[in-house]
């Protein structure tokens, strides 16, 4: 290669990539814009055409609360599982079972959401249904866990457990690849110094990848978030309840599912609505992530 193509290249690639970078820009703006324009009617509707009569923040107010509480579910689960599994496999297992339970753990991800909300509707809501009677019975006096508990064991609850074996193998993959990147004199001058494992792990481990996991946690949340058929099969429709174990707080993304295919007229435009909240919720979200990234990054620099 001529010492003069280099350059060349070099504004090829850089303009390929601005180029990319635009059109990310691009599509999110025509999705927000797509958005905003089918929306308007919901939002300028008159409340006694709305479903309940009650207008548009009455109907999405409680299958927003659905969401966040099925996903936080989700997460509030499946986090600590992931990092201790992902620290299994990278500082505690042999190679050869390391090896297997990684392999495990990305074929998780690779199950259909379908499947898993086949499973959660089939089999995990009828064997969970005596946990949850024992809950309101001996829990009941914590306003989320009060009676009567769902006969059919299709709760939030239980659509919170599908989400967080879904988000699972997510946070356990991105996880285990940052902890592998951890500089590894670092680990052995903690070891030298005298520290054991799980001290090692905390001084060494947890800083560097502090900022990895809560990236990776983020997109568990995304996952949790816009997840679809599978709780939509979980979940049977019904009012706001404040319980966590009785039927009822559908979510956003289920909502638009089971009712977008039969819907016309201004009900296009209320689920188009619901989902234009869905896109400001998840965009939220992700800002919050990044802002709390670069200050993880920002203080470890200073340290």
């Amino acid at each position: 290669m001529a010492a003069g193509d280099s350059p060349r290249g070099d504004k090829v690639f850089s303009t390929l990539a601005l180029v990319a970078g635009c059109l990310i820009l691009a599509v999110l703006f025509g999705v927000a814009a797509f958005l905003i324009v089918q929306a308007m009617p919901a939002f300028l509707a008159d409340p006694a055409d709305m479903p309940g009569g009650e207008g548009f923040f009455a109907y999405i107010w409680p299958i927003v609360i659905g969401t966040v509480i099925a996903a936080a579910i989700a997460l509030v689960i499946a986090t600590p599982i992931a990092i201790g599994v992902a620290l299994f496999i990278t500082h505690f297992a042999p190679r050869r079972i390391a090896a297997g339970l990684g392999y495990v753990v990305d074929l998780l991800a690779a199950i259909p959401s379908v499947i898993y909300g086949a499973w959660g509707a089939a089999f995990l809501a009828k064997e969970i249904s005596p946990a949850y009677a024992w809950m309101t019975q001996n829990l009941g006096w914590i306003p989320i866990f009060e009676g009567p508990a769902s006969a059919t064991g299709k709760t939030i609850l239980t659509a919170g457990i599908v989400l967080s074996v879904m988000v699972l193998p997510i946070i356990t993959s991105l996880s285990r690849e940052i902890f592998l990147q951890t500089p590894k004199l670092h680990e052995e001058a903690a070891l030298a110094l005298g520290a054991t494992r799980w001290e090692m792990i905390r001084m060494a481990v947890f800083p560097f990848a502090r900022p990895g996991v809560i990236s990776a946690v983020m997109l568990g949340l995304g996952r949790a978030l816009g997840e679809t058929m599978a709780v939509a099969l979980v979940l049977s429709s019904g009012a706001l309840t404040v319980s966590l174990l009785q039927s009822g707080n559908q979510t956003i993304a289920a909502e638009i599912a089971l009712n977008f295919p039969e819907a016309s007229g201004l009900k296009v435009s209320i689920l188009i609505a619901a989902g234009l909240v869905l896109f400001l919720i998840t965009l939220a979200v992700n800002m919050v992530a990044r802002w709390i990234i670069s200050r993880h990054k920002e203080f470890s620099g200073a340290n």
